[in-house]
């Protein structure tokens, strides 16, 4: 199992979730309706939070409640963080092939000049 995949993992009811944030059930419903969480379903239908999820109304919480930020409001400012987040991911994940690619160059030049190969550290 991946790293973060436990972060992910879809086990808390939603009387759980509420009971972990410290908030009634139908806020959690509330916030479902206006897209601000996402949880998944179990096959009976049953709403299943993870940690991410639980994390994400922690931080709807602190927006709402410490800053005074509406809804409205939390929605761009979550909407903008996951993009950069993924932003974030997909330029890690090009620095990493232009390093390999980096260095699959060097090694060919070194090749074309007869030069021996560097060994894999």
């Amino acid at each position: 199992m991946p790293e973060r995949d436990w972060y992910d993992q879809p086990c808390y009811t939603i009387s759980v979730a509420a009971t972990l944030v410290r908030m009634h059930p139908q806020t959690l419903r509330n916030y479902e309706r206006s897209g601000l969480i996402e949880p998944q379903r179990s096959l009976g239908n049953i709403r299943l939070y993870s940690p991410r999820d639980i994390d994400r109304m922690r931080r709807i919480i602190r927006l709402t409640e410490e800053l005074g930020v509406n809804l409205a409001g939390v929605e761009v400012i979550l909407r903008m963080s996951d993009h950069m987040r993924e932003m974030h991911r997909r330029m890690k994940e090009m620095e990493a092939e232009f390093e390999a690619e980096i260095q699959r160059m060097e090694e060919k030049l070194r090749s074309l000049q007869g030069e021996p190969q560097a060994e894999d550290s």
